[in-house]
């Protein structure tokens, strides 16, 4: 049995999304349209959120639940 990945806040949006590439939906509902841009290479989970207003642990509990 394959143990899931577990999403942390010091994580990239780019590393989230090469788990799984499906998780950009999660993202873009939160309106963080950002997993388009050269930046989420760079930017953690926590300073995007912090960037556009979102609740870091509450989209944490999202990513978690959806990743494959």
């Amino acid at each position: 049995m394959k143990k899931k990945k577990v999403i942390t806040k010091d994580m990239t949006i780019g590393e989230v999304l090469s788990i799984d590439e499906n998780l950009a939906e999660i993202f873009l509902g939160f309106g963080m349209h950002c997993v388009a841009c050269p930046v989420s290479q760079m930017e953690t989970i926590e300073e995007a959120s912090a960037v556009h207003g979102v609740d870091t642990e509450f989209l944490l509990k999202k990513l978690n639940e959806n990743v494959k």
